[in-house]
């Protein structure tokens, strides 16, 4: 005898269908981001909303994902196989991140608790891969980049400046009644915003960064390609932070 439950239980077609009617502005939003992390998270959220898993659970399956790839990158041999287990780990938890929001959406709105738990889980893993990269470069790496160990923690510091700036820049807009909501959208806005202008974030997109992952295997090629990454990702914050300084400055007049 077919159960209540299992009655009431969405399918999976059904949890799809749902969340394209339910998407994030692609204002602003990087390529990879825009274009493979949010469709491929909105399969793992209608997975798991078939399978009754909550967004915290979610958000704790792409932290374990994220610190499994953090744990092989500083650990394992700098053998030609090492980038194919990082990368899709990587990939894997930043699926998982976009899921999690988009599962609570599916089941009617997410909570401050979990909020905060999805936050948390970012700005740990924001600062910790650029750190495993440093250490796991000390350890494996053949010769040692010692000179070198500087530009993962130069990354580090800049890209946690950048998650901090995006969560207080919200932040202060709430507080202002202005803020630029991330409001669910209908399937077809996001092709209203230029795909150039996602193509331009990609220094800053941690798409990109995952994909970076897949040369850690041959560490003189990953040398040069995560150099190029981080300084395209200082130059991108440091032109960022004058925009956003001058829009938050904005926000006392509104006040007045």
């Amino acid at each position: 005898m077919t159960s209540t439950l299992a009655l009431s239980r969405p399918t999976y077609g059904e949890s799809v269908e749902r969340l394209r009617h339910a998407q994030k502005s692609a204002k602003g939003a990087p390529a990879y981001s825009r274009f493979v992390n949010r469709p491929l998270g909105r399969r793992l959220a209608a997975l798991a909303h078939v399978a009754g898993l909550t967004p915290n659970q979610v958000t704790a399956l792409s932290a374990a994902a994220t610190a499994s790839a953090i744990a092989v990158l500083v650990l394992a041999p700098s053998e030609w196989w090492k980038g194919l287990v990082v990368a899709p780990l990587l990939a894997l938890g930043y699926a998982l991140d976009a899921a999690d929001g988009q599962l609570a959406r599916l089941r009617g709105g997410g909570t401050k608790a979990g909020e905060w738990f999805d936050h948390v889980v970012d700005a740990a893993k924001t600062s910790c891969l650029h750190l495993g990269v440093a250490v796991g470069a000390y350890l494996t790496f053949d010769p040692r980049p010692e000179a070198w160990l500087l530009v993962p923690l130069v990354f580090a510091a800049v890209a946690s400046t950048w998650f901090f700036t995006i969560i207080l820049n919200d932040h202060l807009r709430r507080l202002a009644g202005t803020r630029d909501v991330q409001a669910t959208v209908a399937s077809g806005e996001a092709r209203q915003h230029s795909a150039l202008r996602s193509l331009a974030s990609s220094p800053v997109d941690y798409g990109v960064l995952c994909l970076l992952f897949l040369l850690v295997g041959a560490p003189v090629v990953f040398v040069w390609g995560y150099t190029l990454l981080a300084a395209g990702f200082v130059a991108v914050t440091a032109a960022s932070m004058v925009a956003w300084f001058r829009q938050i400055s904005t926000l006392d007049g509104a006040a007045a």
